[in-house]
């Protein structure tokens, strides 16, 4: 396993979600409750899939970044439960819709929805539960807040098809890739943060900050996700390891050991990402190329720097729980590879 010295270079805080786990609990209750309630339908195989990925064991980091977002900022309404909602029925749509183009069949050790109950029907939830979630904003009545979740939806959606059109392709760029990411990924961590300060009553410069700082976690944490893949467990990522290189995804540690690499190695890169020969052996072989060109080792110092610069936009806030629970979050994402 890759290993790095300390979180974020930072002393201060630690890689660890407890704090936020902590500042959000009693919040996360009533979102959570909610959750289920806005899940259920008369239509029987709804609340079944839904349930079934609900309940799958993930941590719900982004509805607790809003939740953590919305207390450092000093609000004591209803509002901000409704939006962290919001923000994890958007995150869970994604997952459905992932899982049909990635053909992937494990999620967090657990089968997919597609390998259940089948592409269409995993399709369809996922569009209900998207409607729900803009349903949940609309009651909030922030246009603010709408503009920001909605946003973030249509570039989320951006993002795939980019990728899409980006997979199986070794000319991809970094710079494209990053910018794969910006959409895919960042999109919401950046929109789930913002929507906190907003509902606050806070001002330009508080939700340029919140703003900088979920983007920023965004782009860290999927670049974390990346180096998982090739050095990690199906516990640490939540999926099958390896399954990016399968599915012929180019990941940052691909493109950086593609670049390093000779004829004779790119060619492998080639066969592998774009012709689909990427069998248990290719995959042991593009991890020895990829620890050869310290391309994990990049990654993360990437990863390590969108930290930095997510932690330095939290220090912004005056000192509280939750920003603290947001400066932890940072680290622990990061810590995920030490």
């Amino acid at each position: 396993m890759v290993s790095l010295a300390s979180p974020i270079g930072r002393t201060d805080t630690r890689g660890s979600i407890e704090p936020i786990l902590a500042v959000t609990a009693s919040d996360m209750t009533r979102v959570n409750e909610l959750i289920l309630a806005m899940a259920g339908s008369n239509v029987e195989l709804i609340p079944e899939i839904a349930e079934h990925l609900i309940s799958s064991g993930g941590k719900r980091l982004r509805p607790m970044l809003t939740i953590a977002s919305a207390l450092a900022h000093g609000y004591d309404g209803d509002a901000h439960v409704k939006l962290a909602a919001s923000v994890e029925f958007m995150h869970t749509a994604t997952l459905l819709h992932d899982d049909v183009v990635d053909e992937s069949d494990l999620r967090r050790g657990k089968k997919t929805a597609r390998t259940i109950w089948g592409n269409q029907a995993s399709v369809l939830v996922g569009d209900f539960l998207l409607g729900q979630a803009f349903k949940m904003m609309v009651e909030v009545g922030s246009l603010a807040a709408l503009d920001i979740l909605s946003t973030a939806s249509a570039v989320n959606a951006e993002g795939e098809v980019w990728q899409l059109s980006a997979a199986k392709h070794m000319t991809t760029s970094e710079a494209d890739y990053l910018a794969v990411v910006d959409a895919k990924t960042a999109a919401l961590f950046s929109a789930a943060a913002e929507v906190g300060p907003v509902v606050a009553g806070a001002g330009t410069a508080e939700r340029e900050a919140m703003r900088r700082y979920g983007r920023n976690l965004g782009l860290a944490f999927q670049l974390v996700d990346d180096v998982l893949d090739y050095d990690g467990s199906a516990t640490d990522l939540g999926k099958n390891t390896g399954d990016d290189f399968r599915e012929g995804k180019i990941t940052l540690p691909v493109i950086l050991a593609y670049e390093a690499g000779g004829e004779e190695e790119r060619s492998f890169w080639r066969d592998a990402m774009e012709r689909g020969r990427n069998d248990d052996e290719a995959l042991q072989r593009a991890k020895a190329l990829i620890r050869r060109h310290g391309a994990l080792d990049a990654t993360i110092a990437r990863a390590r720097l969108y930290g930095d610069a997510a932690h330095e936009a939290a220090t912004s806030l005056p000192a509280s729980p939750g920003r603290d629970a947001l400066l932890g979050v940072v680290a622990f994402c990061i810590d995920r590879v030490s």
